[in-house]
């Protein structure tokens, strides 16, 4: 259906945009009410950039307003303090069904993955505020798994310990362990090997790419009369020095494939070397 539609995306308004429009909408509940109103100064201004670039919710606010206050001598009076109690919450643009809420998660895993600790904590209060805990939690677990990986492998149960900490307490408690698990992963090295590899072997997988599993590796069962070959002839590796030797693995549609290769951080490069030299030995 949405290729037969126009689509209209509406981008939010800057505080100036917004404030006539509540000067107007004030203007119009004054006839609708027959009160007058008295603003205080600094009401519409604030009311305006409350609304977070949103001019339906600058104009509830204004609505709210007027109906909370009590009318004296057929005049209200709008205070900056009752219009900042009306709007506490509502600078915040977010629609956990719209395009701002998956704009505003994937700024927060990109701001990760980009090892920028002050963005991260900026979107990650953005979701909280919001009331948004499961959707933190969850891209937080996804990129210590994702873009960490190897490069600090630790990191996975301690982000994970953060992660049910904050469940466990709930907000606005919750903050404290996932900023403190945020700024780890921000500035843990970044290794997204791992990612690669099982994505290539999905990829091979979903072609079709795969073959029977190597007669060394299948679980033992008896062998038909019809079989020339009998027996596994599985190599146990903890039979040989280095706990290692060499034997085929892979299906023989994949012999050779390589999906993964080691990441150039400090973790990936130790593992190589170490198996380098077992296996040249």
């Amino acid at each position: 259906m949405l290729s037969r539609c126009t689509v209209f995306e509406f981008k939010a308004l800057s505080p100036d945009d917004i404030q006539p429009t509540v000067e107007r909408a004030f203007d119009f509940l004054e006839k609708e009410t027959g009160d007058k109103l008295k603003i205080e100064k600094g009401v519409t201004e604030h009311i305006a950039f409350a609304a977070g670039g949103d001019v339906r919710k600058a104009l509830n606010a204004a609505e709210l307003c007027v109906l909370s206050s009590l009318p004296q001598n057929n005049k209200r009076t709008i205070t900056l303090e009752s219009a900042k109690a009306l709007t506490q919450r509502s600078a915040l643009r977010y629609d956990k069904e719209g395009d701002e809420h998956y704009d505003i998660i994937s700024a927060f895993q990109k701001s990760m993955r980009g090892s920028d600790p002050h963005a991260a904590i900026h979107y990650l209060a953005r979701l909280l505020e919001a009331g948004d805990l499961p959707s933190a939690c969850r891209r937080l677990m996804i990129c210590a798994c994702e873009d960490v990986g190897l490069a600090y492998p630790q990191i996975i149960p301690i982000v994970k310990a953060a992660v049910d900490a904050a469940l466990m307490v709930g907000l606005p408690e919750a903050r404290i362990p996932l900023a403190d698990a945020v700024v780890l992963v921000c500035n843990s090295p970044k290794s997204n090997s791992a990612y690669k590899a099982i994505n290539a072997a999905m990829a091979d997988v979903q072609k079709g790419k795969s073959g029977p599993v190597p007669r060394n590796l299948q679980n033992k069962h008896f062998d038909g009369e019809d079989n020339q070959n009998k027996g596994q002839f599985y190599i146990y590796p903890h039979d040989f020095e280095g706990h290692w030797t060499s034997q085929q693995y892979l299906p023989d549609a994949l012999k050779g494939v390589r999906y993964y290769e080691y990441g150039d951080n400090k973790n990936e490069q130790a593992a190589k070397e170490y198996w380098e030299k077992i296996k040249k030995g």
